[in-house]
């Protein structure tokens, strides 16, 4: 059964990376797309989810989210 968690994250995010050609880049991301961003990079580093979850807070299945009249919000 699928499920969703309530994931902390920050609205605002920098992440430096280096391009193939040995570049050092900073790119900043804002809202909906740092959150994205972050859930990405802890795919890279190994990171679920569930570890980032807040003590207490436990998945509940997409079909009791969807039922649960709350729309998503970026707030932190």
């Amino acid at each position: 059964m699928p499920v969703r968690g309530l994931v902390p994250r920050s609205l605002a995010l920098r992440v430096a990376y280096d391009t193939l050609e040995g570049v050092r880049c900073v790119s900043v991301y804002e809202r909906g797309l740092a959150r994205l961003v972050a859930h990405e990079v802890d795919h890279l580093a190994g990171t679920l989810y569930r570890g980032r979850m807040r003590p207490g807070v436990y998945p509940i299945s997409v079909m009791e989210y969807r039922g649960s009249g709350v729309a998503w919000s970026y707030e932190a």
